[in-house]
């Protein structure tokens, strides 16, 4: 999809069961999908995708996320499961071609993809050539969560690999509400999901797109909110999904999804009861 000078692509992993511990299977052959939409704990697993973003222009290639990162380790039993490294390879990039990485948030299944295990088991940045901005409030609150029980249910941090992203000068800790990290490309602090949970919008000549994280995880979450149960502060996860989802509805902006099963973007329209549906874009 084209929002200006932006060409944007999803660089979807697959098919992934979440359990409520945490824990996350690939699914190698269909299943019924079970309804993210609804709170957890209903059944033991629910179903989500996992769709990093690719934000390219003439200069930058920026990545939304990183994903799981499985089949990047060298003694990774995954070996045969697709990664952010073989999707880029769809559009002819390399790992070395990303110039930006931004994490909405530290939670596993949104950054383990960064780093990976070489041969001789040393950890290296899967995107040797990148920055990885992150919220300061997100990675002090990451770094105190080491070694307690998650606090809520669903995925938590591993930081084992983001340390040496840390100490290695990779990771670029943003302090401001609102940053800027190239000309059209800005990101938003929101919190709610998690204290540094941030959003991003993409924009140039009067078209823009927003990628909400876990804000708004999948089309099943536009109309009810579903994440009490997996938010730190669900109040203010709400109030700014609803702010945000209305500044997308003004804007007639495009949506990227991180978690969903079928629909991974869209724009919305309202129906006749005032309820947000998704268009194809």
């Amino acid at each position: 999809m084209q929002v200006g000078r932006f060409t944007i692509e999803q660089l979807s992993e697959g098919r992934f069961e979440v359990f409520e511990d945490g824990k996350i299977n690939k699914l190698a052959f269909h299943k019924e999908d079970s309804d993210p939409s609804i709170d957890l704990p209903v059944e033991i697993s629910s179903t989500v995708g996992i769709d990093p973003v690719l934000v390219s222009s003439d200069q930058h290639n920026i990545l939304l996320d990183t994903g799981m990162g499985w089949g990047l380790d060298a003694g990774s039993e995954y070996s045969d499961v697709s990664n952010v490294a073989s999707n880029l390879a769809i559009f002819n990039l390399s790992p070395e071609d990303i110039t930006h990485v931004i994490f909405s948030h530290l939670h596993y299944d949104h950054s383990a993809g960064s780093t990976y295990t070489d041969k001789h088991s040393f950890t290296q940045p899967t995107f040797p050539n990148a920055r990885y901005f992150v919220q300061k409030r997100e990675w002090e609150y990451a770094v105190k969560q080491t070694g307690q029980p998650n606090p809520v249910q669903g995925v938590s941090y591993k930081l084992d690999d983001l340390y040496r992203l840390f100490a290695d000068d990779f990771l670029v800790l943003l302090e401001d509400d609102v940053n800027e990290i190239v000309p059209g490309v800005q990101v938003l602090w929101t919190g709610g999901h998690t204290p540094g949970h941030q959003v991003v919008r993409i924009y140039d000549n009067k078209k823009s797109a927003y990628y909400l994280g876990d804000l708004l995880p999948s089309e099943k979450h536009l109309n009810q909110y579903a994440m009490r149960q997996i938010d730190i502060h669900p109040k203010q996860a709400k109030k700014k999904k609803i702010q945000l989802m209305r500044k997308v509805y003004e804007e007639n902006a495009c949506l990227l999804f991180y978690h969903s099963l079928y629909s991974k973007a869209g724009m919305l329209s309202k129906d006749e009861r005032e309820k947000y549906i998704l268009k194809d874009i």
